[in-house]
C-alpha cells in the first residue's frame, strides 16, 4: 500500500489507540513483580511517539515485557527520572536534555556492536547530534524536524511568511497562534533580532522579552499540540509549529503550507539514551536495534510522521514524501538552524521569570 494511504489509515489510528496506549501502559506498571524479571524493559518516551503495535511485536519476538510511559516535555521527563521512583532502562527525549544529563553523568555509553541496525541512520545526523553528544557514545536518533509557520494559503501571501516578521502584523490581529512554550517562543524575536536561541545575555533575552509583550495582543492564543488543529479548522490564519504537526496539518488541509523563515530557526534531533538507573541494558540495545529495522521504523513513521533518519524508511517512502520540504527540511534550511543547548539553573530561572511576566501583561 502506499505510503500515503498508510498515513491516512494510520491518523486515524492515532487517535482512537491514543486512550489504549494509556491503558495498556497503566496495565503494564502495574503488573506485580514485572520490573524484576530480566525478561523487561522499562521505557519513558513522549506521548504518541510511538506505534502501540511495535510495543506489541517486540514483546512477541523477544519474549520481553514491555513496561511503558509518557511525558509531555523534557523538563516533565527530567522531573520523573530524577525523582527515582521507576528505574528506567531507555528514555527518549530533545537534544539539550540528553546532553543536560551527559553533563550530569546520568547516561551510559551504548554499546553500538549490539546495534547493528544502527547503520540504517544516515550518518548526517549523527554529525548533527554532535552537538550535543560530541562523540556520539551516548544517543541514538529517533527523529528530527524544525519549527516554522503554519499558514492558510487563503490568508495569507506565500512571499510574507518568509520572515518571523510577519507575527508581528497588525493585519493578522487574533489570528496568530503563538507556541505555548518559553524556549520556542523566545526563539522567533530572538531570530529576529539577529541573536541565538541560546542567548542567556540579560539584555539580549530582555528586548526579546519586549517583542513578545508587544505582540502579545495580535496572539489568537499561546498553544503546542492544539495549534494543528486550530489550523486544520482555519481558526486561525498562522501558527508557530513543529514540522511534523505541520507534515500532519497539511495532509487534512489543502489550504495549509509550512515555511522556516529566512532568519533561521530551531533544528532539533529526539533521541534515545540508556540512562544511568537502567538494570536491563542489553534488553535497552535490543529494542534499539528492533527500533532501526526498516519495517518497525516505518510503523513509527507513519504513526507520528516527523522526519525519520533511517535511510531505508526514507528510500521506501513515496518520492512526493520524500521530496517533502516539509516533512524532510532540505540541507539548506538545517544550515540556518541552531540546535537547542541546556541551559544553567539561574539562566533558567530568569527565562522562566521573563516568560511568567509576558504570560502576566496586558
Amino acid at each position: 500500500m502506499p505510503a500515503v494511504l498508510r498515513k491516512e489509515n494510520n491518523t486515524m489510528k492515532k487517535s482512537l489507540c491514543l486512550p489504549i496506549l494509556f491503558l495498556a501502559a497503566f496495565a503494564i506498571l502495574s503488573g506485580c513483580g514485572a520490573k524484576d524479571s530480566p525478561d523487561t524493559l522499562t521505557v519513558l518516551n513522549y506521548g504518541k511517539y510511538l506505534e502501540p503495535e511495535v510495543l506489541e511485536q517486540f514483546e512477541e519476538e523477544t519474549g520481553i515485557k514491555v513496561e511503558y510511559e509518557e511525558y509531555v516535555t523534557p523538563e516533565n521527563m527530567y522531573t520523573k527520572y530524577r525523582a527515582g521512583a521507576i528505574d528506567y532502562d531507555l528514555i527518549c527525549t530533545s537534544d539539550y536534555m540528553v546532553e543536560k544529563l551527559i553533563q550530569e553523568g546520568q547516561v551510559q555509553e551504548l554499546d553500538f556492536g549490539n546495534i547493528p541496525l544502527s547503520k540504517n541512520l544516515d550518518p548526517v545526523y549523527f554529525e548533527f547530534s554532535k552537538s550535543f553528544d560530541p562523540e556520539n557514545k551516548y544517543s541514538l536518533p529517533y527523529f528530527f524536524g524544525t519549527v516554522g509557520i503554519l499558514y492558510n494559503k487563503e490568508m495569507v501571501e506565500e512571499s510574507e511568511v518568509d520572515s518571523w516578521s510577519i507575527l508581528w502584523d497588525e493585519a493578522y490581529s487574533g489570528q496568530i497562534i503563538m507556541a505555548d512554550s518559553v524556549r520556542d517562543s523566545f526563539m522567533v524575536p530572538l531570530k529576529i533580532l539577529g541573536y541565538s536561541l541560546n542567548t542567556t545575555d540579560e539584555g539580549e533575552l530582555k528586548e526579546a522579552q519586549e517583542m513578545l509583550i508587544r505582540q502579545k495582543p495580535l496572539v489568537y492564543s499561546y498553544l503546542v499540540d492544539e495549534a494543528q488543529d486550530e489550523m486544520i479548522a482555519e481558526n486561525a490564519a498562522m501558527a508557530v509549529v513543529y514540522s511534523g504537526e505541520a507534515g500532519y496539518a497539511l495532509e487534512f488541509n489543502e489550504n495549509l503550507a509550512f515555511s522556516v523563515p529566512k532568519e533561521g530557526s530551531n533544528m532539533w534531533i529526539d533521541s534515545w539514551f540508556v540512562p544511568k538507573t537502567a538494570k536491563h541494558k542489553e534488553n535497552a540495545e535490543k529494542f534499539l536495534d528492533f527500533l532501526c529495522r526498516e519495517d518497525i521504523s516505518m510503523m513509527n513513521f507513519d504513526y507520528v510522521y516527523y522526519a525519520t533518519p533511517n535511510t531505508k524508511t526514507k528510500e521506501a517512502l513515496d518520492p512526493e514524501i520524500q521530496e517533502s520540504p516539509t516533512i524532510f527540511p532540505p540541507n539548506e534550511i538545517l544550515e540556518n538552524c541552531e540546535v537547542l543547548k541546556p541551559l544553567d539553573d539561574i539562566s533558567n530561572t530568569n527565562l522562566s521569570i521573563l516568560w511568567k511576566e509576558i504570560k502576566a501583561a496586558d
